[in-house]
């Protein structure tokens, strides 16, 4: 098996540290900048949910997901379910002597007992999102434009955009994971506005397709005491429960949205109105 970074552990954080934090602080807690290193696969664990975010990078040949003491199993999943979705070129991922063929965007759902989980590809980048599982659900692939689609926003108010949902009650059944992929249209620039909090779950971000000098202003913090990250291509957010996440690009892009928490109802959500936000 190849060998594989240390887990990095973020703890959790709560509302009323906000306003102390200064941008590296913002950054240390809220942005993973460093997930897709080329060789390797790098993993974060928050204990927001205990959700593992993890970037694999088969540059240079196949990559096996291993697991890490702090998990204390025997693999990776366990105890754990995961959403893949491939953000670079085109690439594969065998669960278990099963080969998934994952073009760019594809999503793939690897339930709990899954042993072994192999990354190739050498333009791949495999974007993964674990949470703990209690039951178990089969491995599922589903391509771009497979999931159920949904259409939102408008022109007029910059956040056109296309709701792609690849993991969800009515679609790739988990047993905690919500997911999905967010494409703006031209010319549209704002995501998730109106903003909203969901207080029964964690959320993360990850930014894709937006070019190496474009940059996403990303909001999080509670709605009356809002803070801002400058986010790159192919980093992520971690957005507790009581915090937004809403943001602005400076050129088109796209996300993996992935939640984790108390339920799986899509429309669960806490919305807030833009004339409260601060």
């Amino acid at each position: 098996m190849n060998a594989q970074p240390p887990l990095h552990i973020r703890h959790a954080t709560h509302p009323d540290q906000v306003p102390g934090f200064d941008t590296a602080a913002l950054r240390s807690h809220y942005l993973v900048d460093n997930l897709f290193t080329p060789g390797t696969i790098t993993a974060v664990l928050t204990h927001h949910d205990r959700i593992v975010l993890a970037g694999a990078r088969p540059a240079n040949g196949p990559l096996t997901l291993g697991t890490w003491p702090e998990l204390r199993s025997e693999y990776f999943l366990e105890r754990r379910e995961a959403g893949i979705v491939n953000v670079g070129g085109p690439g594969t991922v065998t669960a278990d002597g099963t080969k998934y063929e994952l073009p760019t965007g594809a999503c793939l759902y690897a339930g709990r007992g899954a042993r072994e989980v192999v990354f190739e590809g050498s333009d791949a980048a495999f974007y993964l999102f674990s949470a703990a599982a209690h039951t178990e659900f089969p491995t599922t692939l589903v391509n771009p434009g497979e999931g159920n689609r949904l259409e939102l926003g408008d022109q007029q108010t910059a956040n056109r955009r296309t709701i792609d949902q690849y993991i969800h009650a009515d679609g790739v059944r988990s047993c905690q994971i919500v997911l999905g992929v967010t494409t703006l249209h031209a010319g549209s620039t704002w995501n998730t506005m109106p903003a909203h909090t969901h207080d029964r779950r964690t959320e993360c971000y990850l930014y894709f397709g937006l070019p190496e000098t474009e940059r996403i202003v990303h909001l999080l913090g509670e709605p009356d005491e809002t803070r801002h990250l400058l986010v790159a291509d192919r980093q992520v957010i971690i957005s507790p429960s009581w915090s937004i996440h809403s943001g602005a690009g400076t050129s088109s892009y796209s996300f993996v949205w992935a939640m984790a928490g108390e339920n799986q109802a899509f429309g669960d959500m806490d919305g807030v109105d833009v004339r409260e936000l601060r």
